[in-house]
């Protein structure tokens, strides 16, 4: 995988040392392009510590602006008005811009990465349009204190490990759910569960990477939220089960990956209750989101999720099994929460997927298993 990374003038260059070498951390290879402007904010000496290749600065009879226009992608990071508006209109009067009309002249994927003022990043939507209509992908920025400031890099590196994927589920529309719900006692108490959403964004990420359209819909999460994929706040259950319910016949894959609650209190009190009074909680089973679904939608594909606490691996793989006959369940990722460094708020998890197989998977990152997880899916795919 060979990245181009073009760095421009803006004072978000500063986050580009970082972002090449978290590029290859996910095994690209970099070669970076330097403006004038670039180099008044970073010295090249620094990207060239941080790709380890010389910066290509002027274009010399190497012809630079050829040479490296197949790489699997061309990013320009930040870009600013300047290049914007100038590839917008095929204008080649620097390294960068030539490269870029080069690229694109062989259909080589790219992304841009504007940063700048938000005066500025309005002014310049219509050259944003026309690029996009040309196929040119561009990371949101994150508009805050008055500027489209540099996105955060995780979000940056998700978009371009999309670019270099093969898009095997391009034209798929996934809705992951995720976290945690909280049942309200009364407006400031009530009962949730530890899940911290990471499992959930995990296979949504990697959903996204694959080239799905995908939505989550968000229930309490202590995690980062990439800005990329479309979310939905639904912070209980009754929450969750409507917006599900309003929204599932538009999908083709649904992963229930979120910890609903079982139970929530049978009155919620619209004051707050007084620390002086004794509280006594009545609880009531809530109906089960996943039961429902294939009754609106047989032919989605359906991934549910089970968590069980210190029981036999047998017992498990029969819980799971439960589940596919109750739910119409097509894949059930099933895990035991009392295994040491698994589970809630975890990284890692040990997971077994049942479908006609038996898949066990040890203990290893949440990112490899919703990886694995998404293979078995897609090969369910293609056994349709």
């Amino acid at each position: 995988m060979e990245i181009v990374l073009c760095v421009t003038g803006s004072v978000a260059a500063v986050e580009t040392v970082k972002l090449a070498r978290e590029l290859k951390r996910q095994g690209a290879i970099v070669k970076c392009f330097m403006s004038d402007d670039a180099c008044n904010i970073i010295h090249p000496y620094a990207m060239e510590f941080a790709t380890g290749q010389d910066v290509v600065l002027e274009l010399t009879g190497k012809i630079e602006h050829v040479k490296y226009a197949k790489a699997d992608l061309v990013m320009v990071a930040p870009a600013t008005v300047n290049v914007i508006s100038k590839f917008a209109y095929k204008i080649a009067d620097n390294p960068i811009s030539s490269l870029l009309i080069t690229a694109l002249g062989h259909d080589t994927p790219i992304l841009m990465v504007p940063s700048m003022h938000d005066s500025m990043y309005r002014s310049i939507e219509e050259n944003i349009h026309k690029l996009e209509e040309e196929g040119i992908k561009f990371v949101l920025p994150r508009i805050d204190e008055g500027k489209a400031k540099f996105p955060y890099l995780r979000d940056i590196v998700l978009q371009t490990m999309k670019q270099v994927k093969n898009g095997e589920l391009t034209d798929k529309k996934v809705l992951v759910s995720a976290g945690g719900t909280y049942e309200a006692i009364d407006p400031v108490r009530g009962i949730t569960n530890r899940s911290s959403g990471k499992m959930g964004i995990e296979i949504a990420k990697e959903a996204f990477v694959r080239g799905a359209d995908v939505t989550l819909v968000l229930g309490e999460v202590s995690v980062h939220v990439p800005q990329s994929i479309k979310s939905i706040k639904a912070s209980s259950h009754k929450q969750m089960n409507e917006k599900i319910m309003e929204i599932i016949k538009d999908f083709d894959i649904f992963v229930s990956a979120a910890a609903v609650s079982d139970f929530s209190p049978s009155i919620s009190k619209k004051t707050k209750t007084s620390s002086s009074e004794e509280l006594e909680l009545t609880l009531k089973p809530t109906n089960k989101i996943i039961n429902q679904i294939k009754k609106i939608n047989s032919d989605l594909v359906l991934v549910g999720f089970k968590a069980e606490y210190g029981i036999s691996e047998d017992q498990l793989i029969k819980s799971a099994k439960k589940q596919i006959e109750s739910s119409g369940t097509d894949i059930v990722v099933a895990n035991d929460l009392s295994v040491d460094g698994a589970g809630f708020g975890s990284d890692r998890n040990q997971v077994i997927l049942v479908d006609h197989e038996i898949n066990k998977i040890p203990l290893t990152s949440k990112k490899e298993i919703a990886n694995l997880l998404w293979e078995r899916i897609i090969s369910n795919l293609s056994d349709i």
